[in-house]
Formats: C-alpha cells, sequence, structure tokens
C-alpha cells in the first residue's frame, strides 16, 4: 500500500526534476493568485479576473513573435496587454453608458481571437496548445524566479492596500469621502491580477489561468464567511489541487492546466454540497431545523 502510494504520488517528483520545479511553482502561484482571487470575489469582480487571462494573450504573442519562448519577454508583453485592457475597459465605462464589466467581456473576446491569429500565423498548433493550456515541460529557473518575484510583489502591495481593499469591499463610497487614493488602490489591485495571471500562463495556459485564481476563493467562501479562514482556505485549497493536478498530468499524459483546474473543479463540487457556510446539504438541514 505504501508503495503504491509513494509511486503515485512521491515518486514523480523525485525522477523527473521539472516536475519539481513546477510544483514549486505551482505552489507559489497558489498562494499569491489565492490571495488576489479573494479580492476578487468579494468584489463581484470575477469576470474581470476572466476577461484579463484572455486579455494578456496579444502580448504574449508578439512577444513571442520576436523572442520566441522567453519567459521575460512573453511576461511583460502579457502584462502591458492586460493594463492596457484595464484602462481601456474604464474609459469606455467612463465615456459611455456601459458597465466596465460589459466592456471588459467585449476586450477579451477581442483580444482572444487576435492573439490565436498571432500565435497561429508565427508558430504552430503545438505553440497555440503550449501557450493556451499550458505545460510542465515549459517551467524552468526562470520561471521560478519570475514566479517567486510576483510572489513577493503581491504579498507588498497587498499588505500595503489590505484595509482599503476590505473598505472597498464594504463601502466604496465611505472609503472615497476618506481618501482621493481609492483610483489608486483600485489601479494596483487590477496591476496584481494581471501580474499573476502572466506568471501562472507557462503551468496553467492563458485559458486556465483564471482557474487557479478564482476556484480555490469560490470553494474557501463556502466553508466560511470570515476573512481570514477563506484566504487560508483558498491558498490551501490551491496547493492540493495543483499537486494533485500536477500527478495526474504526468500519470495521463495530459496537459499540466486543465488536470489542475480539473482537480479544482472536484473540490468546487464537493463545496457545493458540503460547505458550511451556503453548501447545499448544509442548507437544507438548516430549513429543517427551522421547520422542527
Amino acid at each position: 500500500m505504501l508503495e503504491l502510494f509513494s509511486s503515485l504520488f512521491i515518486d514523480p517528483f523525485i525522477m523527473l526534476p521539472f516536475l519539481k520545479r513546477a510544483l514549486v511553482v505551482s505552489i507559489m502561484i497558489a498562494v499569491s493568485s489565492g490571495l488576489v482571487g479573494v479580492f476578487l470575489l468579494l468584489n463581484r469582480m470575477s469576470l474581470v479576473g476572466d476577461a484579463l487571462s484572455h486579455g494578456v494573450l496579444p502580448g504574449i504573442a508578439i512577444a513571442f513573435l520576436f523572442f520566441g519562448f522567453n519567459i521575460y519577454a512573453m511576461s511583460f508583453g502579457g502584462v502591458i496587454a492586460g493594463v492596457l485592457i484595464a484602462i481601456v475597459a474604464s474609459l469606455i465605462s467612463h465615456y459611455t453608458n456601459l458597465k466596465e464589466d460589459a466592456s471588459f467581456a467585449a476586450l477579451y473576446l477581442f483580444s482572444l481571437a487576435i492573439g490565436v491569429v498571432l500565435i497561429m500565423e508565427i508558430g504552430s498548433q503545438a505553440d497555440l496548445l503550449h501557450i493556451l493550456f499550458g505545460s510542465v515541460l515549459a517551467v524552468d529557473e526562470s520561471s521560478l524566479y519570475l514566479v517567486w518575484g510576483v510572489l513577493v510583489t503581491t504579498l507588498l502591495i497587498l499588505s500595503l492596500i489590505y484595509r482599503p481593499l476590505l473598505l472597498y469591499i464594504v463601502d466604496p463610497l465611505y472609503l472615497a469621502l476618506k481618501t482621493k487614493a481609492g483610483l489608486l488602490f483600485y489601479g494596483l489591485f487590477l496591476f496584481l491580477v494581471v501580474l499573476n495571471l502572466v506568471a501562472s500562463f507557462q503551468v496553467l495556459g492563458t485559458l486556465m489561468t483564471v482557474g487557479m485564481m478564482m476556484i480555490p476563493a469560490i470553494c474557501a467562501r463556502l466553508w466560511s464567511n470570515r476573512m481570514e479562514k477563506v484566504l487560508l482556505i483558498a491558498i490551501t485549497l490551491g496547493i492540493v489541487g495543483a499537486y494533485l493536478g500536477l500527478v495526474a498530468s504526468v500519470h495521463y499524459d495530459i496537459a499540466s492546466g486543465p488536470m489542475i483546474i480539473l482537480v479544482l473543479a472536484g473540490f468546487y463540487i464537493i463545496s457545493l454540497f458540503f460547505g458550511f457556510e451556503g453548501g447545499i446539504l448544509r442548507r437544507k438541514s438548516g430549513k429543517r431545523h427551522r421547520k422542527a
């Protein structure tokens, strides 16, 4: 029994050095994206995260055109594209009667189409699949250093804007009266969203990055309504999901991104039924107690 467990869950990381690097990178992504995802969820900005995850694709594709699979160049291109999408969406919502989420929805479809066309024109089907769905084989030391930098940056910026973000969730009007820096805090937060989405694309692919950000946060909210616990649960589920997803991707020879998201989807189904705060069975149980 122990030998079977070891061969399934431990030996792959001992025998395959690239998988060990992918695990370390995935753990850092789970921590960083998990924190950002909780704030996205509580701010009712889940669609924004989805839109930005697709919005970075043209920048990655253009960087790929000039520099090939250079992680730093592609990440820089992705960040620039994501920031531009956020700025354009904000300007559209400011100067028209469209809400910001509608602007993001239109722009992300446009960006996704441009990105796919560019990659297909300058690369191959394999390049497209790699960028869209990720590959553990692409995780090298450069990826490790990049994601470490993103994690540190995320922790530093969140520590500075944590209270304003909470206040924005609870009472945005009060925050606007209290300080004129509300727009700056919002801009920094969107920058963190873009940064984390770009940092994740090597392992998860651009189509799957938002899954690591949002699914653990959604699951965590079904288990607790206390901020500290939600953050901790989201990070834990992200780490466990990344580990199991990487193991499954090796054994079944499937891209790492979809496998990690499938594992997280399993956690979501469990949370949906058994979560302490709003789970289906919990709500039914509560109704029966009230009737009694």
